[in-house]
């Protein structure tokens, strides 16, 4: 379904809808074609990660306005919104100034939140400068790989889930209305998937001069999955069908499979998701594998050690 982006006038809106249900679906514009084969991505920089990347058009609309964001250790996408091409030129503005600004950064919270609202500015500038673009914005979930964390930072409705041990955990809060009614409880989660506003979101990229950013900060762990994805996606399909295709061995059988199910299922939005591999996660602690010292080996603890114990016990 096309994104917009909630203002104040919507919300009223919204609370009369919730009974009204949905009005109609939106009929494909093309015919069914099979899913484009995913990209895999050259992580040369980042050891120990593997990345895959795909994104489709989808069924129904006649343009792909949501972006990849793959580079400088960046995993990422943006689902752009706006009128005739201003979604695309939102989303695909995000993911270029994003490279730019993080080209050559060692990655950290501060430089990634610099470089989304720098980023933001521009987008926010460019509507005043022309017409056409008005309104226009974009979601961005984007993950940017240290050597021992996961930043993870948000704006809007697309997501990030980590698999681990078996189990896929959404990492990233919507920023929708919907979402808002189910954490307050008004809504429950099969509720808000149908909801006739689940595409109103209350945060974009690019509609105003100031953004509210959620970065979040994860340990690696070898042996993660992390998929992160446009709501074409993960809204198109159960959750237990998401976590069991995400979760297949094979990443580039895992991509093409979510994608597959996605367009079989009516592909009524763009689709984007990238896939990520982390296969060695954080580095160990070389000082837990240091060999004891014969005090320690007997249970003594050196003299400073045993002045910051009798400091921390008071």
């Amino acid at each position: 379904m096309r994104k917009f982006n909630l203002k104040d006038h919507a919300a009223k809106r919204m609370m009369d809808l919730e009974k009204a249900g949905r009005s109609g679906q939106e009929k494909p514009e093309k015919a069914p074609e099979p899913a484009e084969a995913a990209h895999p991505v050259n992580t040369d920089e980042m050891p120990g990660i593997r990345m895959i990347w795909s994104t489709d058009t989808g069924r129904v609309r006649k343009t792909n306005q949501d972006a990849v964001i793959v580079g400088n250790g960046l995993a990422g996408v943006a689902d752009g919104m706006g009128g005739h091409n201003a979604g695309e030129v939102a989303s695909g503005a995000l993911r270029d100034g994003l490279l730019e600004e993080t080209r050559g950064q060692m990655p950290d919270r501060e430089t990634l939140e610099k470089a989304i609202q720098k980023v933001n500015l521009q987008l926010f500038n460019m509507q005043e400068k022309d017409a056409t673009l008005t309104g226009m914005g974009t979601t961005l979930t984007v993950l940017w790989v240290t050597e021992s964390d996961m930043i993870i930072a948000q704006v809007g409705d697309s997501r990030a889930y980590l698999i681990r041990n078996g189990k896929m955990t959404q990492m990233t809060e919507d920023h929708s209305m919907v979402a808002d009614l189910v954490r307050r409880g008004m809504l429950t989660e099969e509720e808000a998937s149908v909801h006739p506003m689940r595409n109103y979101i209350t945060r974009a990229v690019g509609t105003d001069e100031e953004l509210e950013v959620d970065i979040y900060t994860e340990k690696r762990e070898a042996g993660d999955r992390w998929l992160i994805c446009s709501d074409g996606l993960y809204g198109m399909m159960s959750r237990n069908i998401l976590e069991g295709l995400a979760a297949i061995e094979d990443p580039a059988e895992a991509a093409e499979q979510l994608m597959q199910t996605a367009l079989e299922n009516g592909g009524r939005d763009n689709i984007s998701m990238v896939l990520m591999m982390d296969d060695t996660g954080a580095p160990k602690n070389e000082e837990a594998d240091e060999p004891a010292t014969e005090d320690e080996e007997n249970g003594e603890t050196a003299p400073a050690d045993k002045a910051e114990e009798e400091g921390a016990a008071e």
